[in-house]
């Protein structure tokens, strides 16, 4: 499966695959922007391909393992990619637990929720965006080509 993915979502339940797809990602505070005017709330995310591997094959590959091929050099089995997405309908933005203004900080996205007024990006430490818009549209496109990471994301299990 190597194909780009293209989404589109409209729904809570539209906006759990978006999510799922989305686990993981790396999102440089640099990379977001609200266009009031417009309405608008856009990122670009450098996210892990989950859809690229099976469930087997994540729980027999070792962190950090690689692969051979007939020379010795390693190929790394798994990959990441950038991302672009774009909330239309957001009214307001609201974040918690951020510093807006270190323009180099890297948030780890764990999950979206669409909430009754909008939708909530949970990031790692509790750190949070909202997005207010009662009537939200999301698209959700592959920017250029993935490359291979031999890192898989991890969550501590306390």
């Amino acid at each position: 499966m190597n194909r780009p993915l293209k989404l589109r979502a409209e729904d809570k339940d539209d906006l759990q695959v978006i999510s799922g797809c989305l686990q993981d990602a790396i999102v440089p505070i640099g990379e977001m922007c609200f266009l009031p005017e417009e309405k608008r709330f856009v990122m670009v995310a450098n996210r892990f391909r989950w859809e690229t591997i099976t469930e087997g094959e994540a729980e027999a590959m070792p962190l950090g393992d690689a692969s051979y091929d007939g020379d010795g050099d390693v190929i790394p089995p798994f990959e990441r990619t950038n991302c672009g997405l774009c909330f239309d309908g957001v009214t307001a933005v609201k974040v918690r637990g951020l510093n807006l203004h270190d323009r180099h900080q890297m948030l780890e996205l764990l999950a979206f929720e669409a909430a009754a007024d909008g939708i909530v990006m949970h990031f790692s430490g509790g750190a949070c965006i909202k997005l207010d818009g009662e009537r939200w549209i999301c698209h959700l496109q592959d920017i250029g080509e993935p490359w291979p990471t031999s890192h898989r994301p991890t969550h501590p299990l306390d």
